[in-house]
């Protein structure tokens, strides 16, 4: 995949799927709250901190020397 496509599904990526994958992490964490009752907030904390690290494992490749001059 060369540079400039890779910077037009970045874009993608961060203008429409990082949202979308916002509101199902909140949604988990939600619906974790009405089955479990509320979590300390150390643990809501750790699960957030988590999904917002996941996400970007599997678009490595993409988001690789976005950067850089063409």
């Amino acid at each position: 995949m060369d540079l400039k496509t890779r910077k037009r599904w970045s874009l993608v990526i961060l203008l429409v799927g990082l949202p979308l994958y916002i509101v199902v992490a909140v949604t988990l964490v939600n619906w974790m709250d009405r089955t479990w009752g509320r979590q300390p907030i150390w643990i809501e904390l750790l699960i957030y901190v988590a999904l917002g690290i996941i996400w970007a494992f599997p678009f490595k490749r993409v988001f690789r020397g976005i950067g850089k001059e063409e």
